[in-house]
């Protein structure tokens, strides 16, 4: 048996490997094996190494004696890996989603992107509108509201105003 600790020695970024029945740390991931505080089962919580939240939190098999979790091994640990990756990837990918956004109109001039990128400062939230033509050179940028809705119907009255700033 290995033995764990939280604390990383200064200049090492990654948390011993460890490999026990209910604790399995190795490829910047742990996974801890938890009593379900909901029902008389188990859980597992998966937590990227650095992380203060776990990336993921689920049900876990009962053992044969069907009181005790069944332990972590290899192959489910990887599993769990590959889960609670995948889980934070497409959650990256709803926040970029959330806070970046491109509508593309075409003028006399040709096609112009319009972007909207949200800054989610809890204190001064605001976002950048931006335009590019279809060579990627910028023709305007200028901060608006956090709340501002980017549609096609708003890019085209920003490009037709001169792309002065929005009401």
């Amino acid at each position: 048996m290995t033995e764990h600790s939280n604390d990383v020695p200064d200049g090492l970024d990654e948390v011993a490997t460890v490999k026990e029945a209910r604790l399995w740390c190795d490829d910047g991931w742990t996974a801890r094996v938890i009593k379900n505080e909901d029902d008389e089962g188990w859980a597992v919580s998966m937590t990227l190494d650095g992380e203060p939240e776990p990336a993921l939190v689920g049900p876990w098999t009962m053992g044969r004696d069907k009181k005790n979790p069944k332990p972590l091994d290899a192959n489910a640990f990887n599993t769990l890996v590959k889960t609670a990756s995948e889980f934070r990837r497409r959650h990256e990918q709803q926040l970029h989603a959330m806070f970046h956004k491109t509508v593309t109109v075409s003028t006399d001039d040709g096609r112009i992107d319009v972007t909207l990128d949200i800054e989610p400062d809890e204190y001064d939230p605001y976002a950048m509108l931006a335009a590019c033509n279809a060579n990627g050179e910028e023709l305007a940028r200028l901060k608006v509201s956090a709340g501002f809705r980017l549609t096609t119907a708003s890019a085209n009255a920003w490009v037709a105003s001169g792309f002065r700033q929005p009401a």
